[in-house]
């Protein structure tokens, strides 16, 4: 009974310093926006029924405008304006490129094409890709520095990569099944060709690598992931008809929300939320 007792307080204790460091990594403006994201979101699959493409088109840019301004508003505080946005481009380029290359070559991601429904277009690539690569990659640095930490550069590269490619294990399915992009040759994972995966991790650690992001605060950045996943969940599940994708997209993402949980609440993590360092 008294070791039930400790263990209660134990995780009462915890809950109160997570709010703590919260309310300190967190904005006004942050949680602002964040609530607008959430709220937007769960508004989507009714948008979404009026089954008209400027409904559709209307909701994904606003969706992907909304995550990414949440996104910012939390690393800018840390990083300063000079650091976020020299990463923020960095982002924009290099993941404009891959996209631009993969679309004409079929490297990294395999031989596919966008269609005409997400405009506006950059040389045949949508210019809100960039912006959805923006704001999967900075919470997948939370993710992989609770992880993986920073010893490693290429660890830590490695891991942002597959966490953020676990996000796409609910993306490409549903974007294919919105004929946004068609591949040449469907197959593997629900119509996607396995390759798309492998790219996907390459173009997340190498986009990594070259922006060599300074430490986020950790919580934040986890609640925004976390927030993604459940989402993404329960929109193919019980909204867009996509229950495989939205099992393998559980269960990946998933890996990851409980793993940086368990590391936080065990004390593997540094206490450093990223209140401005460059370590």
């Amino acid at each position: 009974m008294h070791s039930t007792v400790v263990y209660k307080e134990s995780e009462r204790n915890q809950i109160q310093i997570w709010r703590q460091q919260m309310r300190q990594a967190m904005t006004p403006l942050a949680w602002t926006l964040y609530i607008i994201w959430l709220l937007f979101m769960i508004m989507v699959p009714h948008i979404l029924r009026l089954g008209t493409d400027q409904a559709l088109i209307w909701g994904l840019n606003a969706a992907v405008i909304l995550q990414t301004a949440t996104v910012l508003a939390v690393i800018w505080p840390h990083w300063g304006a000079t650091a976020t946005l020299r990463a923020a481009v960095i982002v924009a380029i290099l993941s404009w490129g891959m996209e631009a290359l993969g679309s004409s070559t079929g490297f990294p991601f395999g031989s596919y094409d966008y269609t005409d429904r997400l405009q506006p277009h950059l040389f045949h690539v949508p210019l809100l890709i960039p912006l959805a690569w923006l704001m999967m990659l900075a919470p997948s640095w939370a993710i992989a520095d609770s992880l993986a930490g920073r010893r490693s550069g290429l660890l830590f590269a490695l891991v942002s990569g597959l966490a953020t490619t676990a996000w796409d294990l609910f993306l490409d399915p549903q974007m294919v099944a919105w004929n946004l992009w068609v591949w040449a040759h469907p197959g593997g994972y629900f119509g996607i060709p396995w390759v798309n995966y492998a790219g996907w991790i390459f173009t997340g650690a190498l986009i990594t690598l070259v922006v060599r992001p300074r430490r986020l605060p950790i919580l934040p950045m986890l609640l925004i992931y976390a927030t993604t996943w459940l989402l993404e969940s329960i929109g193919l599940a019980f909204f867009f008809n996509l229950p495989g994708p939205a099992l393998a997209g559980f269960l990946g993402m998933g890996i990851f929300v409980v793993a940086a949980v368990w590391r936080i609440k065990k004390g593997l993590v540094i206490r450093d939320w990223g209140l401005g360092d460059d370590a």
